[in-house]
């Protein structure tokens, strides 16, 4: 076992969920952020949400 490594008690790297962390997109107070700043406009770029696939869903619910 290297040494040089920090783990939890329960065994986690925590060098390693910090690295998946920081590769992982944006944060929640990040996205917040953008929110904030443009009011929502523009983030759709920020989804991976169909919105065609939304609205059929609503319109199925609502039948």
């Amino acid at each position: 076992m290297n040494e040089s490594k920090k783990f939890t008690e329960a065994g986690t790297d925590i060098e390693e969920v910090k690295h998946q962390n920081a590769n992982s997109g944006l944060s929640y107070n990040e996205i917040m952020a953008i929110i904030a700043h443009t009011g929502g406009k523009g983030t759709a770029q920020y989804s991976d949400t169909d919105p065609e696939e939304v609205k059929k869903q609503i319109h199925r619910d609502v039948d």
